[in-house]
C-alpha cells in the first residue's frame, strides 16, 4: 500500500493540471445537481405545506346562488367539504393598482380548505369592513394589514385585517380573480354577481374528474359555473421553479456523463503513454489489482474532493446567490429531505465517475510485465491516395499530414471526437435555450404576446368611447376589443378561458404554430393545454358551456398560449356576439409602436382616462425565466471545462504518439515549425469534426427538448429557436482556434526535442 501511495503521489505531481480540472469539473457538476434538487424541493414544498396544514380541498366548484351545494357533502368519495360560501365579484384598488377579486363570505377559520394566516388577524364581526387577502393578491396590490382598499366608482372602503396563504389557484391579473375573505354582510352588500363556492376534499385525490361529474349530475348542468382542482393549483405554484430545476438537472446529468467519459479517455491515454512504467510496476511485484487500484484511488479522490467542495459551497453560500436560486436553497435547507439529498447527490456522482474510471483502469491491469516493442510503421499508416494527390497539388504539407494524423486509427479517433463532441453538443443546447428565452423578450409577438398593454374600462365608458380614447395615444398602433370568460369543458370537469379578441374586419394577430387563423363564423384557435385537456386536434369541433349557455366552436389552428397553462380557446368578438348579442367588450389589447415604453404609455392612458381606465402591462412569462440566463452561463462554463479536459487529453495523446514520426518528418525536410503545424492541424481537425457534429446533432436535439417542455407546460411546441448563424460561426471558430492554440506549445516542445529523446520514445 505504501508503494502504491508513493507512486500515486508522484503521478499526481506530474499531472497537477489534469487533477485540478477533474476536481473543478466534478464540483461544477455536483453543484448543478444540488441546485436542481433545491429548486425541485422549493417548487413543490411551499404549496404542499399550505395544502397539508390547511387540510386543503381537492376540488373547488363555483355555482349559481340558487344551487343546493350542501348536497355534495353526501357524495361517495367526499371526505369533507369547505363551505359553501357566498361569493360576489368586485374590483378593488390600492396605491393606484386595481385588481378584480372574488369576495368570499366566511367567518370561521377552522375545517377543510381554510387559509393560513401569514400576517395580521382574521375577520372580526366588530369590523364589518375588514377583509383578509390571499397572499398573491396582497403582493399584487402592495397591501399589508392596516391598509385601506377602495372600490372604484363607489364610496365604499375595505380595511385589510390580514394576509393568508391558500392552496387554491393564485391570482393572475386579467385571468383569475383574487380571493378576498370577508364577512357575509360585506359580500351581500358588494352589489356584484352573487354565487357560491364549495370545496371538496376527496378520499381518492386522483379521482377529481369523476367527483366533478357526479357533482354536476347532482346540482344540474347549468348550476356549475367554474371548477378548479388541486393539480392545477400545484402546477401553477411550482411555475418556473420546476422548469429551472429540470434544466439544471438535465444539464447536470449530461455534464456528469461527459465528465465521466472525459476521465475514461484521460485514463486510457495515460495508460497508452505509460506502458513502460506500468510494466516496470508489474516487474517489481505489483499485481494487476494494485495497478487498477492506483488509477481508481487517484480519480475517485479527485472526484470526491470536487463533490465535497461543491456540497460545502452550496450549503454555506447557496442561500446568498441572488434571485430565485438563493431563495430556493434557503428554503431547501429547512426541508425534511435536505440532508439526504446533500449526501446522496455527491455520492452518486462520485460512484458514477468511479465506475467509469474502473472500466478504463481495468485495461492497465492487463498490461504485460514485459514491454512490447511498438510497431516500426508510423502510427498514421500509409498515406491515402487522396493525401498523396493533395501533396502532389502542392498543398501545404502541414495541412495534409495534419489531417492524416488526426485520424490514424478510426475507432480511437472517433471515440476522441465523440468524447469531445458531447460537452460541445450540450453547449449548443444551452445556447438554444438562451436564444429561446431572448426571443420571448425581443419578439413577444411570436410567442402569443402581440399586445403590450391590456386596458379595462368601467361601465361609465361605452365600447366605442373607450376604444377611441385608447387609440388617441400616438404610441398605440392598434386597439383590439375583447372579452374573456370562464367556460366549462364537456362533462364540466374543468374550467378553461374562452376569449373573444378582435373582429373579423380587424382580427387579433395570434401566433400560430399549426393550422390557420380563425376567419369565419364559429372558428377558433386553441392552446396546447386545451387540446391536451380535451384530447382534441386541429379540425375538431368542441362544445363548452358559459354559464347555462352552450358554445360550439371549430378549432382551425393551434396558437402559442403562454397564459393559463395553454387552456385557452380564442375566437373573434363577433363570434361570441352571435351567441350573446348583448355582449360588450370588457378589455382592450393594445399594440404599441416599436421602442415605445409600455410603462410610460400605460401611465399616459390611465391619466387620460380620468379614473375610468385600468391599464396594465401584459405579463411576459420570460420575466420569470430571467434566472435561467445565469444558469445557462454557469452550465456553459462547466461544460467548457469538461471539453478542455478532453481536449488536453487528446493533445497529449497526439503529441506522445507522434514523437516517433518526428525523425521521418525531419528527414523529408520539414522544419520544427512545420512539424508543430502538423500536430496543431491534427488537433484542430479533431475539434472541427467534433464541433460540426455537435452543432448538427445539438440543434435538432435542442428543438426537441424545448418543444417537449413547451408542450408539457401547455404553451405548445413551436417556441424553440436555435442560435443565429453568426453565433454558431463564432462558437465553431472559438472551439477550433482554441484547440489549435492549446496544442501549439506542447507540439513545439515535441518538435524541438533532441534526437536521442525522440529515438527513446519509440521503444
Amino acid at each position: 500500500m505504501r508503494a502504491t501511495l508513493r507512486w500515486a503521489h508522484a503521478d499526481l505531481r506530474t499531472h497537477r493540471g489534469e487533477a485540478l480540472f477533474i476536481v473543478l469539473a466534478t464540483a461544477g457538476i455536483v453543484a448543478s445537481l444540488l441546485l436542481a434538487a433545491a429548486l425541485f424541493g422549493y417548487a413543490t414544498n411551499p404549496w404542499q405545506r399550505v395544502f397539508t396544514q390547511s387540510h386543503g380541498a381537492h376540488v373547488w366548484i363555483h355555482t349559481g346562488p340558487s344551487a343546493d351545494a350542501r348536497r355534495l357533502a353526501a357524495l361517495d368519495g367526499v371526505e369533507s367539504v369547505a363551505g359553501p360560501y357566498h361569493t360576489a365579484s368586485a374590483t378593488v384598488e390600492s396605491r393606484g393598482t386595481r385588481a378584480s377579486v372574488e369576495l368570499r363570505g366566511a367567518v370561521e377559520r377552522l375545517g377543510t380548505g381554510q387559509p393560513l394566516l401569514a400576517s395580521g388577524g382574521w375577520l372580526d364581526p366588530a369590523r364589518p369592513d375588514g377583509v383578509v387577502l390571499e397572499d398573491s393578491l396582497a403582493r399584487a396590490l402592495l397591501a399589508e394589514p392596516g391598509d385601506t382598499l377602495t372600490v372604484p366608482n363607489t364610496t365604499r372602503t375595505l380595511t385589510v385585517l390580514g394576509v393568508a396563504d391558500s392552496a387554491e389557484p393564485r391570482y393572475r391579473p386579467g385571468e383569475r380573480s383574487g380571493v378576498v375573505w370577508a364577512l357575509s354582510s360585506a359580500v351581500q352588500s358588494a352589489g356584484g354577481p352573487v354565487g357560491q363556492v364549495i370545496g371538496l376534499r376527496l378520499t381518492a385525490p386522483d379521482d377529481t374528474d369523476y367527483a366533478v361529474q357526479r357533482a354536476v349530475t347532482v346540482l344540474g348542468a347549468g348550476a356549475v359555473t367554474q371548477v378548479s382542482n388541486w393539480q392545477q393549483a400545484r402546477a401553477e405554484a411550482q411555475g418556473d421553479n420546476r422548469l429551472l430545476g429540470q434544466v439544471l438537472g438535465l444539464f447536470g446529468l449530461g455534464a456528469l456523463v461527459a465528465a465521466a467519459l472525459a476521465v475514461h479517455g484521460a485514463i486510457g491515454t495515460r495508460i497508452r503513454g505509460h506502458l513502460r512504467d506500468i510494466s516496470v510496476l508489474k516487474a517489481i511485484g505489483f499485481t494487476p489489482g494494485q495497478v487498477v487500484r492506483i488509477f481508481l484511488i487517484q480519480h475517485v479522490a479527485f472526484a470526491s474532493l470536487g463533490a465535497l467542495v461543491a456540497a460545502a459551497l452550496t450549503q454555506a453560500l447557496g442561500r446568498w446567490i441572488p434571485g430565485r436560486l438563493g431563495d430556493a436553497v434557503g428554503v431547501w435547507r429547512g426541508l425534511p429531505g435536505h440532508n439526504a439529498a446533500l449526501f446522496a447527490v455527491p455520492v452518486a456522482a462520485v460512484l458514477f465517475i468511479g465506475a467509469t474510471t474502473g472500466i478504463a483502469a481495468w485495461r492497465a491491469g492487463r498490461v504485460p510485465p514485459v514491454p512490447v516493442l511498438r510497431a516500426a510503421a508510423p502510427l498514421g499508416g500509409r498515406l491515402s491516395g487522396v493525401a498523396r494527390r493533395a501533396l502532389g497539388l502542392r498543398l501545404p504539407p502541414a495541412l495534409v499530414l495534419g489531417w492524416h494524423e488526426a485520424f490514424p486509427r478510426r475507432p480511437r479517433s472517433l471515440a476522441t471526437v465523440g468524447r469531445l463532441g458531447l460537452p460541445l453538443l450540450l453547449i449548443v443546447v444551452a445556447l438554444s435555450a438562451w436564444t429561446t428565452i431572448d426571443r420571448f423578450h425581443s419578439r413577444p409577438e411570436q410567442i402569443g404576446l402581440a399586445a403590450a398593454l391590456t386596458a379595462h374600462a368601467d361601465e361609465s365608458l361605452s365600447g366605442s368611447e373607450a376604444q377611441t380614447l385608447l387609440a388617441r395615444n400616438p404610441h398605440v398602433t392598434a386597439v383590439h376589443p375583447g372579452t374573456e370568460v370562464a367556460a366549462l369543458v364537456p362533462g364540466q370537469t374543468a374550467t378553461i378561458a374562452l376569449r373573444g379578441l378582435g373582429t373579423r374586419q380587424d382580427p387579433y394577430p395570434f401566433a400560430l404554430a399549426e393550422g390557420r387563423s380563425a376567419h369565419g363564423p364559429d372558428e377558433a384557435v386553441a392552446g396546447q393545454g386545451l387540446l391536451d385537456l380535451l384530447d382534441a386536434h386541429v379540425g375538431d369541433w368542441v362544445r363548452m358551456t358559459v354559464g347555462a349557455r352552450p358554445q360550439i366552436l371549430h378549432i382551425v389552428g393551434r396558437s402559442i398560449e403562454p397564459e393559463n397553462g395553454g387552456r385557452v380557446i380564442s375566437t373573434s368578438l363577433d363570434t361570441l356576439r352571435e351567441n350573446d348579442p348583448e355582449l360588450r367588450p370588457t378589455l382592450y389589447q393594445l399594440q404599441l409602436r416599436p421602442g415605445a415604453d409600455p410603462g410610460k404609455v400605460g401611465a399616459e392612458l390611465t391619466t387620460a382616462g380620468h379614473g375610468h381606465l385600468d391599464v396594465r402591462a401584459v405579463t411576459n412569462p420570460a420575466d420569470g425565466l430571467s434566472p435561467l440566463r445565469g444558469v445557462v452561463v454557469g452550465l456553459i462554463a462547466v461544460l467548457a471545462l469538461i471539453g478542455l479536459i478532453e481536449l488536453l487529453t487528446a493533445i497529449g495523446g497526439t503529441v506522445r504518439e507522434g514523437q516517433r514520426d518526428v525523425l521521418a518528418l525531419k528527414a523529408i525536410g520539414l522544419s520544427p515549425r512545420q512539424i508543430t503545424a502538423v500536430t496543431v492541424t491534427a488537433t484542430a481537425c479533431k475539434a472541427l469534426v467534433a464541433v460540426l457534429a455537435a452543432t448538427a446533432l445539438g440543434l435538432p436535439l435542442a428543438h426537441w427538448l424545448i418543444d417537449i417542455q413547451g408542450r408539457s407546460s401547455g404553451v405548445g411546441a413551436g417556441i424553440a429557436r436555435g442560435p443565429s448563424l453568426p453565433v454558431l460561426l463564432l462558437f465553431c471558430t472559438v472551439a477550433v482556434v482554441g484547440a489549435g492554440a492549446l496544442a501549439a506549445l506542447p507540439a513545439a516542445r515535441s518538435a524541438r526535442r533532441r534526437l536521442a529523446d525522440t529515438l527513446s520514445a519509440g521503444v
